[in-house]
C-alpha cells in the first residue's frame, strides 16, 4: 500500500472575551474554491456557512442536539480553542473504481464548552475538500457527562436557492422508491407512504433519504449524505419547503424514547455535502469514502471481484420458486412427497449455471432458495427461527455443487435471506460462516425482507446499523465478503472493512419483473448514477436480454434497450456484477453476450466523460492488470447524440473497439432488441458520435492490440 502524508497543524488557544467570540474561523479547500466559516451567535449557538467561488451555497446553519433527561446541546457555548490541519494522502483501493485515491483536505477543529452549568464539552470537526465538505460532532471524555441518549440531532443545511431536487422519501425502513424530480419547495414525501410495491415502509415526516442530489440554476450541483455510519442512527433530512432548509431527522425506534444511545467518548458519522460545478464531478468525487478510516482488515486478496450468474431471476419471472414444498412434521422439516416441482435451487439446475459460467468468463454462481424455511416465511409475523443457514433442501447437494464448481473454476455465492429476523441470524452467523469457510465460499448475499424483528425496530435505526456492521466484522473473521440486500445505506465503510463489497439499497432490476406500477422507468438509472451510486457500489443485476418476458409475465418488461443493459456493466459500479438473465436467453444471443464475457469488474481508473442528472451519463473505466478500457453510456426516455473523444486512452497504443449500440429503430418499448455491433480500430486521437435511442445506450469494449 502506497501512502504519502504531509500534515501541518496549528493550535490556536483563544480567550473568551466578547471580541474573540465575534471572530470567524475558516477552512479553505486546497484549490481555494470552497470556504467553510464557523462562528457562534450572540446566544452561543454554533453555526457554519459554506461558499463556493465567493458565492454562499449554504447560509447560516445551526448545529445542536436534544437529549433525554438532560439540557439540550444547542446554545450557551464558548470557543475554548481551535486547531487547523492540512492533510495530503494517497491510499490504495484493494478493489474499486480506481487503484489510487487522493485524500487532500483542510481541517478545522472547534472545541466548545458551555458557559453555564453543567459546562459540558463538545467538539465539531470540519474537513474541506475541493469538491465538498464533511463535518462531525465529537463528544470527548468529560466528568460531567458519561452517557447520552439523543432524542434528535439538529444539523441544518440552509440553502440559498430553490434547487431542482432528485429525491426519494425519508423512509425509515426501505430505499426501494422511485426517484422524484421536483423543486426543493415542492417535495411531498409523505405522499409516498404505504406504497403498494414495498414489503415494509414507514415515512413519518416530509423528509428525504440520502444521497439527495440538487442542481441549481447557476449550475451548482449539491449532494447531501453521510459517511462512516457506525453505532448511530441513520439520518434522513427533514424538508422545510417554505424556507428552503434541510435539517437532520434521525431514524428512531418504537422500543425506546431516544434515537441514539452512546457512552462517551464517541463521535457521530460525518455529515457530507458534495459541491461541484457539473454532474460528472459528483461521480468522480471520493469524499464519502475518504472520510472513512483506513482498512482495518489488512490483506483481503481472498475476495476476488467477479461476474456471476445465478438461480434468481427465474424466481422473479415465476419460472421457478425459492421454496421446495416441504412440510413441518413433529417439529422437523420433512419431504412429504408434496414437492411442487418448481424448486429452482436443484443440483441439476445449479450445475447448468456452473457450466454456462465456466464457458463465458464468469467466475461465480449465486444460489437462492437452497436452504429450508422458504415455505413459511412470507406473511408470518413471527419469523424468528424460520430459516437455518446450513440445512439444504433434499434436491440440493451442496457437496456435489461445490466439487463441480471447483472442477470448472466457478465459485458458489452463498445466500442468507434472514427475513429480517435478526436474532435468528445473529445466533447462527458463526455456524453459517464456518460452513462457508469449510467449503472455501468467500461471498454471501444477505437479505432482510420484511419488518424488522424485534418488533418496533426499523431498517435504518441504531439497532440495525449495529446489526449490519457487526455482521460485516463477524464475516471478515471467516474471510467472507458481504453483499447486503435491504441493507443499511452505504456510507463508505468499504474502505475500513473492504469485505463490504456491494449492496442493494435502491429500487433494483427485480421491480421490472413484478412491480404493479410498470417497473423502473427509463429515467431511473440516469438518476441513480448521480444519487444512490455516490454512496457506494450497487448490486443492480444488469444484463437482461429477454426485455419483453411474455413467456412468463406479459404485463411486465424491462424498460431499456438491450444496448443499455450492456452499458450498465460500466455505468453502475460494483465489484460483483450479475449476468442476471436465464441461461437460455444468453445462449440464444451469443453476440451481445460477448460484451459480458469481455467486460471487467475491477478498475485502475474511472472517468465520467459527460452527463446530466436524470438525463444521461457516459463513463469509461480502465481494467486493472489488462489495461483494457470499457465505455458505457445510457439515456433516459429521450433520444440523444453523444460525442466521444478517445483521448483517455494510453499514449502510443492502438485498440480494437467493439461497439454495441442501439439500432436505427431501437426504442425501450417499441423495439428494445434492435442492436447493431461493429468493430473499429481506435487510438488516443480517435473521435466518434453515437445515437442513443429512447431508453437506450452504447457499450464499447476497447481491447489492447
Amino acid at each position: 500500500m502506497r501512502v504519502f502524508i504531509t500534515v501541518f497543524t496549528a493550535l490556536l488557544l483563544l480567550s473568551c472575551n466578547s471580541s474573540e467570540e465575534q471572530r470567524t474561523y475558516e477552512a479553505v479547500s486546497s484549490n481555494g474554491s470552497l470556504k467553510l466559516s464557523f462562528n457562534l451567535s450572540e446566544a452561543g449557538q454554533p453555526y457554519y456557512t459554506v461558499s463556493r467561488n465567493n458565492t454562499v451555497v449554504i447560509d447560516t446553519s445551526f448545529l445542536g442536539f436534544d437529549f433525554k433527561n438532560a439540557p439540550a446541546f444547542d446554545k450557551n457555548f464558548i470557543i475554548k480553542n481551535t486547531e487547523t490541519e492540512t492533510h495530503k494522502e494517497t491510499w490504495t483501493m484493494p478493489w474499486g473504481e480506481q487503484l489510487l485515491v487522493d485524500n487532500n483536505y483542510r481541517e478545522l477543529r472547534v472545541m466548545l464548552q458551555e458557559k453555564v452549568s453543567p459546562e459540558r464539552f463538545l467538539n465539531i470537526v470540519f474537513r474541506v475538500y475541493d469538491d465538498g465538505v464533511g463535518f462531525r460532532y465529537e463528544f470527548p471524555k468529560q466528568s460531567r457527562l458519561k452517557t447520552v441518549e439523543i432524542t434528535e440531532e439538529h444539523t441544518q443545511f440552509n440553502l440559498t436557492q430553490d434547487y431542482k431536487t432528485f429525491w426519494i422519501p425519508g423512509d425509515w425502513d426501505i430505499y426501494e422508491h422511485l426517484y422524484s424530480t421536483t423543486k426543493l419547495s415542492e417535495i411531498d414525501a409523505v405522499a409516498y407512504a404505504d406504497h403498494v410495491n414495498l414489503a415494509q415502509t414507514y415515512i413519518p415526516e416530509n423528509s428525504v433519504n440520502t444521497p439527495v442530489t440538487m442542481v441549481g440554476e447557476d449550475g451548482t450541483h449539491l449532494s447531501f449524505h453521510e459517511a462512516a455510519l457506525v453505532d448511530y442512527s441513520g439520518m434522513t433530512l427533514k424538508v422545510d419547503t417554505k424556507n428552503l432548509n434541510l435539517e437532520s431527522l434521525l431514524v428512531g425506534s418504537e422500543n425506546t424514547n431516544y434515537k441514539v444511545k452512546r457512552t462517551l467518548p464517541f463521535h457521530t458519522p460525518w455529515r457530507t455535502v458534495q459541491i461541484t460545478d457539473n454532474a460528472p464531478d459528483l461521480i468522480e468525487s471520493n469524499l464519502i469514502v475518504n472520510l472513512n478510516e483506513p482498512n482495518k482488515l489488512g490483506d483481503v486478496s481472498w475476495f476476488k471481484p467477479m461476474k456471476y450468474t445465478g438461480v434468481w431471476w427465474e424466481m422473479h419471472l415465476g419460472k421457478s420458486s425459492w421454496d421446495y414444498g416441504m412440510e413441518m412434521v413433529d417439529g422437523e422439516w420433512k419431504d412429504t412427497g408434496k414437492a411442487h416441482g418448481k424448486h429452482g435451487a436443484t443440483t441439476e439446475n445449479v450445475k447448468r449455471f456452473i457450466d454456462f459460467s465456466a464457458k463465458n468468463n464468469i467466475k461465480g454462481v449465486l444460489v437462492e432458495g437452497w436452504n429450508t424455511g422458504w415455505e413459511r416465511w412470507i406473511g408470518f409475523e413471527d419469523r424468528e427461527g424460520v430459516f437455518d443457514f446450513v440445512t439444504t433442501y433434499p434436491d440440493y447437494d451442496l457437496n456435489e455443487v461445490i466439487r463441480y464448481g471447483k472442477e470448472k473454476g466457478v465459485d458458489i455465492i452463498m445466500h442468507h435471506e434472514t427475513s429480517a429476523a435478526t436474532e435468528t441470524y445473529t445466533k447462527q452467523q458463526d455456524t453459517a460462516f464456518a460452513l462457508m469457510q469449510h467449503y472455501g465460499i468467500h461471498s454471501v448475499k444477505t437479505g432482510y425482507v420484511g419488518k424488522i424483528l424485534p418488533k418496533g425496530e426499523y431498517h435504518h435505526g441504531q439497532y440495525m446499523v449495529n446489526h449490519y456492521n457487526n455482521t460485516v466484522e463477524k464475516a471478515a473473521k471467516y474471510q467472507v465478503a458481504i453483499n447486503a440486500h435491504e441493507p443499511i445505506k452505504a456510507t463508505g465503510l468499504r474502505r475500513t472493512y473492504p469485505n463490504t463489497i456491494s449492496r442493494e439499497g435502491l429500487r433494483g432490476q427485480e421491480f421490472n419483473a413484478w412491480a404493479e406500477d410498470g417497473g423502473n422507468p427509463p429515467e431511473h438509472l440516469p438518476i441513480v448514477a448521480f444519487t444512490r451510486m455516490l454512496a457506494g457500489p450497487i448490486d443492480f443485476t444488469p444484463g437482461i436480454f429477454n426485455i419483453k418476458f411474455n413467456e412468463y409475465k406479459s404485463e411486465n418488461q424491462v424498460n431499456t434497450t438491450i444496448a443499455q443493459q450492456l452499458a450498465l456493466y460500466v455505468v453502475i459500479y460494483s465489484p460483483i456484477q450479475m449476468a442476471a438473465d436465464l441461461v437460455e436467453h444468453y445462449e440464444a444471443n451469443p453476440e451481445p453476450l460477448q460484451f459480458i464475457k469481455d467486460v471487467g469488474v475491477d478498475w485502475e481508473s474511472t472517468e465520467v466523460l459527460n452527463g446530466e442528472v436524470g438525463d444521461y451519463v457516459t463513463i469509461v473505466r480502465k481494467e486493472r492488470e489488462t489495461g483494457n478500457w470499457f465505455l458505457g453510456s445510457i439515456t433516459d426516455e429521450n433520444a440523444r447524440e453523444i460525442d466521444i473523444s478517445f483521448d483517455f486512452l494510453d499514449d502510443g497504443e492502438t485498440y480494437t473497439a467493439t461497439i454495441y449500440k442501439d439500432g436505427k429503430n431501437a426504442h425501450w418499448d417499441k423495439n428494445p432488441l434492435d442492436l447493431d455491433i461493429e468493430t473499429i480500430t481506435v487510438n488516443k486521437a480517435s473521435k466518434s458520435k453515437f445515437k442513443l435511442a429512447p431508453g437506450g445506450g452504447v457499450a464499447i469494449s476497447i481491447l489492447k492490440n
